[in-house]
C-alpha cells in the first residue's frame, strides 16, 4: 500500500521559512517523480514545483521561483520543500504527488499517488 505523509506545515510571519517534508513508502521511490501542489480555500489545487526521478531536475510554477526549493533524498524515501520569504498569497494546503509516468508535471492526472496535505498559513 503506497503512502505519502506530509509534514512541516504551520503557522509563518509573512518573510518567514518553513520546511515541508513528505515521506514516502509502498513504492520504489528512486523510480517516482515527486511533486508538491497546493490548493488554497475556493481555488483549484495548482502545480508548485517537482522533481525528476534520475537526475534531479527541477520544475517550479513562476510564482516561487527563487523562494522554493524542492529536493528528495531517495535513501530516506524522502522529497522537501523548503519555502522561503512566504508571502500571504503561499496560504494553503499543500500536498505531496508521486508519478512514475510523467508527460507534464504541472497537470495532476500524471501523478498516482497523494498524500492527505498540511496546511501552510502566513500571516501578514
Amino acid at each position: 500500500q503506497v503512502q505519502l505523509v506530509e509534514s512541516g506545515g504551520g503557522l509563518v510571519q509573512a518573510g518567514g521559512s518553513l520546511r515541508l517534508s513528505c515521506a514516502a513508502s509502498g513504492l520504489t521511490f528512486s523510480s517516482y517523480y515527486m511533486g508538491w501542489f497546493r490548493q488554497a480555500p475556493g481555488k483549484e489545487r495548482e502545480f508548485v514545483a517537482a522533481i525528476n526521478r534520475s537526475d534531479g531536475t527541477t520544475y517550479y510554477t513562476t510564482s516561487v521561483k527563487g523562494r522554493f526549493t524542492i529536493s528528495r533524498d531517495n535513501a530516506k524515501n524522502t522529497v522537501y520543500l523548503q519555502m522561503n520569504s512566504l508571502k500571504p498569497e503561499d496560504t494553503a494546503v499543500y500536498y505531496c504527488a508521486a508519478g512514475q509516468t510523467i508527460l507534464v508535471v504541472t497537470l495532476k492526472r500524471d501523478y498516482n499517488y497523494w498524500g492527505q496535505g498540511t496546511q501552510v498559513t502566513v500571516s501578514s
